[in-house]
């Protein structure tokens, strides 16, 4: 039988050496327990005071000015800023810009068109939605095949699994690096090292991972990746993606989306187009300027945090959710979906149940906000800076009441008929 966690969540909290950064995010009255945070980041604090100044200044004293000023190279500016503080990558092999679905689009097509003798993409079939489609769409437009990994849903794809799917044939490999619905953390460097030996190329999704799981692109010898700005890091809805072109592989590959921002010369106004020889000929039309100041807000606060003391909180989140659950929630018929393992965990825990889609409408309608994942997962997403202990608990404590009164509503139908 499961006993009493060993420390309080208030002990927790005051233990916590982050413990500053909570109130520097927006906070709402009507919202008793976000655990969401995996899915849409809460905003900063400071964020509409400098949006504001942002468009008081930049744009409406500067005006035009401000693209020659600065705005050209923001998103390199930003994305070796991204690189620096979270993804191990030097300067001048990331840029922010487009949508997640673009990146990929981009990135993919670069990657399956950098050999001709290469036509083979593998992915996993319990990779997010996005990947698998945008997969699919470049398949049948160019007549690529397809190898599926079959992962186990509850952890994710290993180094084995990859080593026995890549060969000859083989032109990129696409995994996400945390699994979207179990959390699992994949190998990045082992991976990364099985795709190089069979001479094919790497695309990793950071969407999971990226603000709350250390990073080292360049030590693994990643070929390409990309992500979204929109969870860890705080960026608001919308918020720009990124891409991630290692220096190594720049000359080799080609974008297919050609747009002026992207071209060697963009104010040449040239007959046809010849591409920037640097990461800049990733970009395509003009980037959302506006979009990335919520982004560069965070990565100033993550940049102060540390990754190391990021991961270090979420572990501790992550861990204490896994025994609030099996107390309280496991012997209400909920099953962990996520690794047991802190080290191959990332942020955010999932866990099943049978009632969970009206369970979560329920919490949502009391202010305490996980998510639902088809067919019966619930994700309890931690972001690390803005999530504390005491909101952890209030948060698990409201879920073990609405599966009783959600059982209770089922009894009481069932009896009826």
């Amino acid at each position: 039988m499961s006993t009493a966690p060993a420390k309080t969540a208030a002990e927790l909290d005051a233990a916590d050496p982050l413990a500053a950064y909570p109130s520097k995010f927006v906070k709402h009255d009507g919202v008793a327990s976000y655990l969401d945070g995996n899915s849409l980041g809460r905003p900063l604090t400071s964020t509409p005071e400098r949006l504001r100044a942002f468009v008081e200044g930049a744009w409406g004293e500067r005006l035009i000015r401000s693209w020659d000023e600065s705005w050209m190279d923001e998103p390199t500016r930003v994305g070796d800023q991204l690189g620096r503080v979270c993804l191990g990558a030097a300067a001048g092999q990331t840029i922010v810009a487009d949508s997640t679905s673009v990146m990929l689009y981009k990135a993919l097509r670069a990657a399956l068109d950098a050999d001709v003798e290469r036509n083979e993409i593998v992915l996993d079939r319990d990779n997010f939605p996005t990947d698998r489609f945008i997969v699919e769409g470049i398949a049948a437009e160019r007549g690529a095949k397809l190898v599926w990994l079959e992962p186990d849903s509850s952890l994710g794809v290993s180094e084995d699994q990859v080593r026995g799917a890549v060969g000859a044939g083989t032109a990129v490999v696409l995994l996400s690096h945390v699994a979207y619905r179990s959390g699992f953390i994949a190998d990045g460097p082992g991976i990364t090292a099985a795709v190089h030996e069979a001479g094919a190329l790497m695309l990793w999704d950071l969407c999971h991972s990226v603000g709350s799981v250390p990073l080292a692109l360049d030590e693994w010898g990643a070929d390409l990746a990309v992500g979204c700005t929109y969870k860890y890091l705080n960026g608001g809805p919308g918020s720009p993606a990124f891409g991630y072109v290692s220096r190594a592989l720049q000359g080799r590959v080609r974008q297919p989306i050609w747009g002026w921002m992207g071209a060697a010369d963009p104010f040449g106004m040239t007959a046809s187009y010849a591409p920037a020889e640097s990461v800049r000929q990733f970009i395509s039309g003009t980037p959302p300027i506006l979009g990335m100041q919520p982004l560069k807000h965070m990565l100033e606060l993550v940049e102060a945090a540390g990754m190391d003391a990021i991961r270090a909180k979420s572990e501790l989140l992550t861990a204490r959710a896994v025994e609030l659950i099996e107390r309280d929630l496991v012997p209400l018929g909920v099953e962990v979906a996520s690794p047991l393992d802190p080290a191959v965990r990332g942020s955010h825990v999932t866990i099943n149940h049978p009632r969970f889609r009206e369970v979560t409408a329920l919490l949502w309608e009391r202010g305490v906000i996980p998510d639902f994942r088809p067919p019966h997962g619930l994700r309890i997403g931690l972001s690390p800076l803005s999530t504390t202990f005491a909101e952890l608990d209030a948060g698990i404590e409201a879920i073990r009441v609405a599966i009783g009164e959600v059982g209770e509503v089922g009894d009481t139908i069932s009896a009826q008929l």
